[in-house]
Order: structure tokens, then C-alpha cells, then sequence
């Protein structure tokens, strides 16, 4: 996918991709089964809007689940010349990022299931097309690790990767535990997390850092918005693996909670119920979280709260005197 081009890539999804593997991606692209639905339903619009589009990844890491499932995780970004619409958003005729959270579980040598973010909202920004509230984060082109080692080379390391693994799940308990059973400090967050963290979010909500930076732009909005996260874990599924410095969990969804008190992102509290989907990386550095890639589908948890948001950008495109978000053209 780096020199990317359908034949190449419709051959390489065929030979690892099992032909009745789940494929679950984001909102609006749904489920589909199968390397040719994959190919046909995401990289094909794609393709025709970026037409040299290619895949950069910075992190690829792979290990087993507690219940001995082999996962692989990958983060990186799609780039390339926006040149035609893509669902609608228009195309800036300029070099763009879409950021990707891909998580592909194995059997047998072949890829059986298939879980992915793509970061939707991330390109409508840089189309100046984001139809929604800002985020209160930074809005940036979100880098890789620091440390530059995101493609984990073997030979697989257990007992590393088992601690790593170990460390953020008990920082996730810890998370958990607040509001319900206390304030900031029932999460211990200065045990788990360096001081100089940076917490990568998705477009809409951005990147905070520090401690201070991560529950200013995310944490408090969050729990203000849905004070009862984590307390209801029915319909929820947590696959977590490690490879050595890095940890994954990919769940479809991960968290159920309710929208209520203060709203969220812009939206007013309708006390609606809805499921969150989160593809999240880990970087440790001296027994601590220095860095955080989370990618939440944000579209889908605005489908679930009735608001369309590519129906809003759409609308929202009219005031763009001539064009149709259609054709990516200028009318007559």
C-alpha cells in the first residue's frame, strides 16, 4: 500500500485476507466480509479521490490475548493529493493525512477478523468542511513514537511484553475507578503516567498533554458529559495484547455509557445510551505511559446521539459560493 495500486493490493488482501473474515470499519462504511468487500467498500472511493494515495505505518505490533488470540495492530496514516470528493467532503487539491487504527486478528496464517478507525473528521478539517464544534485539544497532524522503534521487530519478547500488558491494564482499572469511588486521586494517574505524556486524540476532541492537558481536553468533558463510564461493561468486548514497549486493545465497542449532565462535544445531553468504539495504543518508557494513540469513532457516536454529521457537512458546504461537494467542482 505504499506504492499503492488496486491490482497490487486487491492480489495482497486475497493471499492473507480469509474469504468469509469480518471486516468491521468505521461509520458510515459499516461491516462488510471478505478482502473483495473490503477493497471495494474502502480503499476503491478512496483511490479515485486520492489517486496517489499510499500508507504510511508507525507503529506495528502483533501478540496474544490473555484467551490466546493472536492480534496485530497497526497506526500510521493514508496521504496523498485530495483530489476528487470523498464521501462528500471536497478536495482541497493539496497533500492531506487520514489517519488509520487497524487491528487484524489471525488464525492460521490468515487475517479472520478486522477492526479499523479511520479518522473521518481529521480530513473534513483539513477540507475546512468539520461542520461540528471545535475540539478543545490541539488539532495537528498527530506524529508517531518518539523514540521511532513503532515497527516492534522480533523475536517476540512474553515476559516484556506480559508487563507492559500487566501496567496498562491496571492503569485502566485504576481510570475506572473515578468518578465512582472518588476524585482525581483514586486513579493514581502520576504512577502510570509520565509527566511529559502527550495523549494523541482523534480529530474533535485533539491532543492534550501533560496530565493537566489530558483531563482538561478530554477527561473532564468526558466524565461531565457520561459520568456513569465503565460501570455497565454488557455488550462490551477488550482484547489486549503487548509487544514489548507497546500495548493494544481493540473492542467493537469498548465502552457503553449514557449522555447526560453537560452534553458532549457541543451535543446537549438527550440522557441517550450509546456504545463507543476506541482503537488505542501505548508507549511505556521507564515503567510509565509516555505516549497514547487513541482513535474513537466519533462519527458513530454522533449517528447514535441523531445527528448525520456528513448530512450537516453537506449543508454546510452550501455556503461555498458555486460548489457542488457532488462533482468537487466549481458549477458554471
Amino acid at each position: 500500500m505504499y506504492d499503492f495500486c488496486e491490482a497490487g493490493v486487491r492480489d495482497a488482501l486475497a493471499d492473507v485476507v480469509a474469504p468469509g473474515a469480518g471486516i468491521r470499519l468505521c461509520h458510515p462504511l459499516g461491516d462488510v466480509e471478505g478482502p473483495e468487500a473490503f477493497y471495494d467498500t474502502a480503499y476503491a472511493p478512496l483511490l479515485q479521490a486520492i489517486p496517489d494515495l499510499e500508507r504510511r505505518d508507525y507503529i506495528v505490533m502483533a501478540g496474544p490475548t490473555k484467551e490466546g488470540r493472536q492480534w496485530i495492530g497497526c497506526a500510521g496514516y493514508y496521504t496523498g493529493r485530495f483530489a476528487h470528493p470523498w464521501l462528500d467532503i471536497p478536495p482541497t487539491g493539496h497533500q492531506v493525512h487520514l489517519r488509520f487504527h487497524e487491528f487484524f486478528r489471525m488464525e492460521d496464517d490468515r487475517v479472520v477478523e478486522i477492526q479499523a478507525i479511520w479518522d473521518i473528521p481529521e480530513l473534513m478539517m483539513q477540507a475546512g468542511a468539520w461542520p461540528m464544534a471545535p475540539g478543545l485539544g490541539r488539532e495537528w497532524h498527530v506524529p508517531g513514537p518518539a523514540t521511532q522503534d513503532g515497527i516492534v521487530a522480533g523475536p517476540y519478547d512474553a515476559q516484556a511484553s506480559e508487563a507492559t500488558r500487566g501496567l496498562v491494564v491496571d492503569m485502566l482499572d485504576h481510570m475506572k475507578r473515578h468518578p465512582s469511588q472518588g476524585g482525581p486521586e483514586v486513579m493514581e494517574m502520576a504512577r502510570f503516567w509520565h509527566e511529559r505524556m502527550s495523549w494523541y486524540g482523534p480529530a474533535g476532541i485533539g491532543t492534550g498533554r501533560g496530565i493537566d492537558g489530558f483531563r482538561n481536553w478530554h477527561q473532564i468533558p468526558f466524565l461531565n458529559a457520561m459520568p456513569d463510564r465503565g460501570r455497565d461493561a454488557g455488550g462490551t468486548t477488550h482484547h489486549f495484547f503487548a509487544d514489548r514497549a507497546y500495548a493494544a486493545v481493540t473492542g467493537w465497542p469498548n465502552m457503553v455509557q449514557t449522555v447526560s449532565h453537560d452534553g458532549w462535544m457541543g451535543i446537549a445531553p438527550s440522557g441517550t445510551r450509546i456504545a463507543l468504539r476506541s482503537l488505542d495504543f501505548w508507549r511505556l518508557e521507564n515503567g510509565r505511559i509516555r505516549e497514547n494513540w487513541v482513535l474513537i469513532d466519533l462519527l458513530h457516536a454522533y449517528d447514535q446521539l441523531g445527528v448525520d454529521v456528513l448530512g450537516r457537512m453537506r449543508e454546510f458546504n452550501k455556503a461555498r459560493t458555486g460548489f457542488d461537494p457532488h462533482t468537487g467542482r466549481q458549477a458554471a
